[in-house]
């Protein structure tokens, strides 16, 4: 019998069998079977079964491994980029036009997109809850138990956030599913998937250590700013879309501040290397998906990830998806050093290569250049770990919610710590040919002026959400600030000829909203197999 992707990747039991996605404490390679009952019997294997969490959430394409069919690829900023104002699909008009038609609120339920995501994270779910049901009755010693729970909890709420955002409500599962439960899966609320996650972040906030708490050969596991970083991420998303729980903007204030005082996080000194080698895993890192380089070619959940080969250009190794827009290069102030070390345009040298940009293949005449990265000897995926969440994020979140309570000094003072950084950086490595140094931008006096004292109220926010766009741009994070501040909707076109605002609208959920949002669809033979509601408008 052929499973569905539920069935294949929820009857998940003993997951030791790990693939090559990451570096460091990633790269071990699985000791052999063993059984779910001596599973955490043993800290090594135990390890191990948490590590296959984080492998999981490191998966761009496939898995096949026999699960059945091939699934196609995912990236996040194919929902946070794309369907914002700052990004257009990018490469060729035929190249991946299921994209355009998300984009454009022509999906449908057989875009191959929306399964990928919806396996990958549920793979992931499933894997987080073989640790999180059996590590307790292990014998490994009890702070590395604890340690290791709080890892696999922060992970089901990263999956169930990334869900909930995309699809709404959906089933929650806290234990293994196997087919035979089929008839009782159904969809949950966006409430209660909210309130679901919410429960796993705060439980993963009081297991996990401090950042500096880890061992060097533990470096990039998630930690106790990260659960409440995230925490305070979704209750902000919470709070323009369904806020069942009532919060405030006080909930987000406090949890940032509890990020903030616990010294473990600073800003980057240049804005410029942040997205660099130098700069993964570092002070301004609060969490971010690890990646390593090995000799194998392309294929499904090999070493590395194609996130940034898919971006980068076509002439020199990419494909050239996701091109930022004239209007967020518009947004950036005069001289910020920001818009060079986001934006290549045509003749610009890159890493010390000479860009061209081919109006035929590129949607905008721009390339992200913060996912620039050189061809490799042989045709394979990359090393560049993905920033998911900065310090940069956790200072603005807290200066929007310090706005929303009417503590506009201390709003302004955050912002500015942004702009100071930025203000100091250097040009981008490799602005010469043949050159990878980090040359002197000669930003003139009098750039990025620190932000009135006087702000206050509609304006000071305003402020704050210029700093977010130009400060995060190309991040996956600009769709998800227009849905969650009710501005998504005003951004879409109304041509008669290409209406998309219309056709957004028609897949708006129906469920008690503070604005309105749209919802992809689950993927149909999910829907068919397992009864679940399909979204509105599918």
């Amino acid at each position: 019998m052929k499973l569905t992707y539920p069935a294949r990747l929820l009857a998940l039991t003993a997951l030791v069998v790990l693939s090559q996605g990451c570096k460091n404490f990633l790269d071990k390679q699985p000791l052999g079977a063993t059984t779910q009952a001596s599973l955490f019997s043993d800290p090594v294997n135990a390890v191990q079964a948490v590590n296959a969490i984080y492998d999981a959430a490191s998966w761009d394409e496939g898995p096949k491994w026999g699960y059945g069919d091939y699934v196609g690829h995912v990236y996040e900023w194919m929902f946070g980029d794309i369907l914002s104002d700052d990004a257009q699909k990018g490469s060729t008009p035929s190249d991946f036009k299921l994209l355009s038609d998300m984009k454009n609120w022509n999906t449908t339920a057989s875009n191959t997109i929306v399964p990928t995501l919806w396996s990958h994270s549920y793979t992931g779910i499933g894997r987080a809850n073989t640790v999180i049901n059996n590590v307790d009755g292990g014998s490994i010693d009890a702070v590395l138990k604890g340690r290791l729970k709080g890892e696999a909890l922060f992970f089901r709420a990263y999956n169930y956030f990334y869900l909930v955002r995309v699809f709404g409500g959906v089933p929650l599962f806290e234990r293994a599913v196997l087919p035979t439960d089929a008839a009782n899966v159904k969809r949950s609320s966006i409430a209660d998937t909210y309130a679901f996650i919410e429960k796993d972040l705060k439980a993963a906030a009081a297991l996990l250590p401090e950042k500096n708490a880890y061992a060097t050969a533990d470096v990039g596991r998630v930690t106790k700013g990260a659960a409440n970083a995230y925490l305070a991420r979704v209750i902000m998303y919470e709070l323009g879309t369904v806020n069942a729980a009532n919060h405030t903007w006080q909930d987000v204030y406090d949890l940032t501040s509890t990020v903030i005082s616990s010294s473990q996080y600073s800003l980057e000194p240049n804005y410029a290397a942040i997205h660099q080698e130098v700069a993964e895993n570092g002070p301004e890192s609060v969490f971010e998906i690890q990646f390593a380089v090995s000799n194998e070619g392309y294929g499904p959940i090999k070493t590395g990830t194609t996130n940034n080969v898919f971006q980068n250009n076509r002439k020199t190794f990419g494909y050239g998806f996701n091109n930022p827009t004239q209007n967020l290069f518009d947004e950036f102030e005069p001289n910020d050093p920001r818009r060079l070390v986001t934006f290549i345009k045509d003749q610009d040298v890159a890493l010390g290569i000479l860009n061209k940009v081919d109006l035929s293949e590129n949607d905008t005449g721009y390339l992200s250049r913060k996912v620039a990265i050189i061809a490799p000897p042989q045709n394979k995926a990359s090393g560049q770990n993905i920033r998911k969440m900065r310090y940069a994020d956790v200072l603005l979140m807290k200066a929007e919610a310090a706005a929303q309570l009417n503590k506009s000094g201390e709003a302004i003072v955050l912002v500015n710590q942004v702009r100071d950084r930025a203000r100091a950086s250097t040009k981008p490595p490799g602005t010469v040919l043949g050159s990878a140094s980090y040359d002197p931008a000669n930003t003139p006096a009098g750039t990025l002026p620190p932000l009135s004292a006087g702000l206050s109220g509609q304006a000071l926010l305003t402020a704050i959400w210029h700093e977010r766009r130009v400060e995060l741009a190309e991040e996956t994070l600009r769709y998800w600030d227009l849905v969650r501040t009710g501005r998504y909707l005003a951004t879409l076109p109304t041509d008669p000829t290409n209406n998309v605002r219309a056709r957004c609208l028609t897949h708006v959920t129906t469920e008690t909203s503070v604005n309105p949002f749209p919802l992809l669809p689950i993927e149909l033979n999910d829907v068919q197999t397992w009864g679940l509601t399909q979204n509105p408008g599918y």
